[in-house]
């Protein structure tokens, strides 16, 4: 088996727009540097490439680009490359719709997308284009010979659901600290660390792969990759700072690091960054310290799936230009969802299905399922139960940006939350998380895992240590 290593940075200047919300926001400093980490694999027989990028979210034609230049340069098969996006809030504007997808819309319209949500830089989705590309090509040129340690372990101390059943029969997103309504927590969490090794023949941490499922919303402050940023710092510390890391969320689109139900603690700012992503690092090493086991196999397919999209209604739609015509933009949340609901009205009349990929991208004992949306965590750990993998590696955010993905439940009428409200950004059919859990099962039960890493058993007994079934002896 051999593999390669290689990052590039796409660190924005000051003054870019910064995703994350509805509206514009400009990034005014520089926290740290966010890159684009690719790690190339191959068995002899397949290659598969693992692409992180410090990113909000991964447009699709993003991804269709970088894999069209390297099935060009190396004859790579898209499905054997996965991109997938940290969902650091703190990163640049790389999604929303393109002007393409506009440029036929009716000006008030297109005066809503341009003037008042977030759009891609042009020139910035060209760099990640290049940056990852290049990303790739480098790893290609220096593929050595490595052997494989895969390991998964917990860490449950910083995670919690965001989304909690009320008193009043609904569901809140965030209700608040301290909220005497909040009867329970709405959805679960997945506090399984996975962590792969790639170890050079001299024993050292070439790289790792980290699977972990939290959102990227701690905000150290200006750009940054948010905790990864002290998940890749802790490792390096303790592994050598040339140790490279691929950071893959997990199905985490109801999950995050704030404990509604404490009163002590706001979980924002560089200390809650360093925390956070300094306890995922301390499991993840307790799984680089068990020894590599050698080389594994590698297999990949991929789906592309046709999911409608929910229309809003003609009266909604009627009440959304009155909110919007009559109110200050940006004024009210109403007024900021009203703007989504008619961009959404326009989306879902020129674009009414959503091409949906899922991959499944097999290493070793472990299967990389992918999803392109903020998937909810009861979604992938109903993947999780049914997989016969040893580790399985779901992944949100990859490959594409469908918006939220919940489960079905939180559609019926006991449910509600920010992540069900009908956006540009947010809009599949409300049975889309269903489909896509069972599509990816399908996917992965056409896949067979290599055995599960085994270490060197102990002799059979024979007899005790002669020396420790003596005494006691008080004189």
């Amino acid at each position: 088996m051999k593999a390669a290593f290689q990052e590039e940075d796409i660190t924005p200047w000051v003054g870019t727009e910064r995703p994350g919300g509805y509206g514009k926001a400009y990034n005014q400093e520089v926290h740290d540097p966010i890159k684009i980490r690719a790690l190339m694999v191959d068995d002899g027989e397949k290659t598969a490439v693992f692409i992180g990028t410090d990113l909000l979210v991964i447009p699709r034609k993003l991804v269709v680009a970088i894999r069209e230049r390297l099935q060009q340069k190396f004859n790579l098969p898209p499905e054997s490359i996965l991109i997938a996006a940290s969902h650091t809030h703190s990163s640049v504007r790389v999604f929303g719709l393109f002007p393409e997808e506009y440029q036929e819309a009716p000006s008030p319209v297109k005066d809503l997308i341009v003037k008042h949500s977030t759009i891609p830089d042009p020139f910035y989705t060209d760099l990640v284009i290049e940056k990852a590309t290049a990303a790739v090509s480098r790893c290609q040129r220096k593929l050595a010979e490595v052997s494989l340690s895969f390991w998964k372990g917990k860490e449950t101390s910083c995670i919690f659901n965001r989304r909690f059943r009320m008193k009043n029969g609904r569901t809140y997103t965030h209700p608040g600290k301290g909220n005497p309504d909040i009867v329970a927590p709405a959805g679960p969490v997945d506090p399984e660390v996975i962590v792969i090794g790639v170890w050079t023949n001299s024993n050292r941490l070439l790289a790792c792969l980290v699977n972990y499922a939290c959102h990227g919303t701690t905000g150290p402050g200006g750009v940054s990759a948010d905790w990864v940023f002290y998940l890749e710092e802790t490792i390096r510390k303790v592994m050598g700072k040339s140790t490279g890391l691929v950071f893959l969320n997990g199905a985490c689109g109801d999950v995050t690091q704030v404990d509604n139900l404490s009163s002590t603690e706001i979980e924002f700012g560089e200390n809650y960054a360093w925390r956070l992503g300094q306890r995922v690092a301390a499991e993840a090493l307790k799984g680089l310290a068990y020894p590599p086991v050698g080389s594994a196999t590698i297999d990949f397919r991929n789906k592309i799936l046709k999911i409608p999209r929910r229309k809003p209604s003609p009266t909604r739609v009627k009440d959304s230009w009155e909110i919007v015509q009559n109110q200050v933009p940006h004024s009210s949340t109403d007024w900021t969802f009203a703007k989504e609901l008619i961009i959404a009205d326009y989306l879902t009349n020129t674009q009414p299905v959503a091409e949906i990929e899922i991959q499944a991208i097999k290493l070793g004992p472990s299967i990389f399922i992918t999803n392109p949306g903020e998937f909810f965590c009861s979604l992938g750990l109903g993947i999780k139960k049914v997989s016969h993998f040893p580790y399985t590696v779901v992944v949100e955010l990859a490959n594409g940006c469908a918006g939220y993905i919940p489960d079905a439940c939180a559609f019926q009428a006991d449910g509600g939350g920010y992540e069900t409200i009908l956006t540009s950004y947010s809009n599949l059919v409300p049975e889309a998380g269903e489909i896509i859990v069972r599509e990816s099962v399908s996917l992965l039960n056409q896949i067979q895992p290599d055995s599960a890493p085994s270490y060197p058993s102990a002799k059979p007994f024979g007899s005790p240590w002669d020396y420790g079934i003596r005494g006691p002896e008080l004189e």
